[in-house]
């Protein structure tokens, strides 16, 4: 059946709205009262988000720089805006550390790196990961506002003068409240919920990295997205350059 179908290659998450969406998307009509019917008859349902524990801590003697976003998550254009952070994860042989990169205009993960301890090492590996990809892709990265919460890993030196290398401008939240950075913590929240949770349990390093890679690439590019219009955050980019090709010119010509 294809509501079953839709359910299983989406990691199992999607809830009656999103399986009916989806089907829609492949040309397939059915009414979504139908499709909640069928996936209570089933036994199907989407995923529950849990509570996300922090993660980082801060360091109350680093110099951090200004709150340049001020909870304001939606800006009008992609690389305008990144949020970054960090969640972990149980395995056998003992906790993993995951560092995201997110791009705030689509919700798109644009980095990610993952690793046994939890130093600057690995959000610098997970900023490179981002600047690779938007540079890989022909972006300019120059001006880019980098947000996240006060975890020393981020208000490093090393990572400050990375982010000062390539034109990016570093911005942490003011207040230490989750809010400060909620947009990268409610990625977490999914990240642990339809993927963490699960698939478990997790015997490595190795194999957390494996299937985040997976996630990532399914998250990016198939994963219905409310905030996106129900469309993938890699379809909401591309739809966004369609509309402005004169602005990926300009960016092309920085380069």
């Amino acid at each position: 059946m294809d509501i079953t179908r839709v359910h299983r290659e989406n990691y199992g998450v999607y809830g009656a709205r999103k399986v009916w969406l989806q089907l829609n998307r492949e040309g397939i009509e059915v009414a979504r009262c139908t499709v909640e019917r069928l996936m209570r008859q089933l036994g199907l349902r989407g995923a529950v988000r849990g509570r996300v524990k922090r993660t980082t801590i801060a360091d109350p003697a680093a110099a951090r720089p200004e709150d340049l976003v001020q909870r304001r998550f939606a800006p009008t254009a992609p690389n305008r805006l990144w949020v970054a952070d960090m969640t972990y994860v149980s395995t056998w042989s003992g906790w993993v550390y995951v560092a995201f990169v997110i791009d705030a205009y689509a919700r798109r993960i644009i980095g990610w790196r993952t690793g046994t301890t939890m130093t600057t090492a690995l959000v610098l590996d997970a900023i490179e990961h981002a600047i690779w990809t938007r540079e890989r892709a022909g972006w300019d990265v120059k001006d880019v506002v980098h947000h996240t919460d006060r975890g020393s890993q981020y208000t490093s030196i090393a990572l400050t003068e990375r982010l000062a290398e390539a034109g990016i401008q570093p911005s942490v939240g003011a207040v230490g409240s989750s809010y400060d950075n909620a947009l990268a913590e409610t990625v977490n929240g999914l990240y642990k919920t339809e993927l963490i949770k699960p698939r478990g349990p997790w015997r490595s390093v190795d194999h957390v990295e494996f299937a985040t890679a997976e996630w990532v690439d399914w998250f990016n590019h198939r994963r219905l997205y409310q905030y996106c219009g129900d469309v993938p955050p890699a379809e909401m980019e591309a739809a966004y350059y369609s509309q402005h090709p004169a602005q990926q010119t300009v960016e092309l010509s920085h380069q």
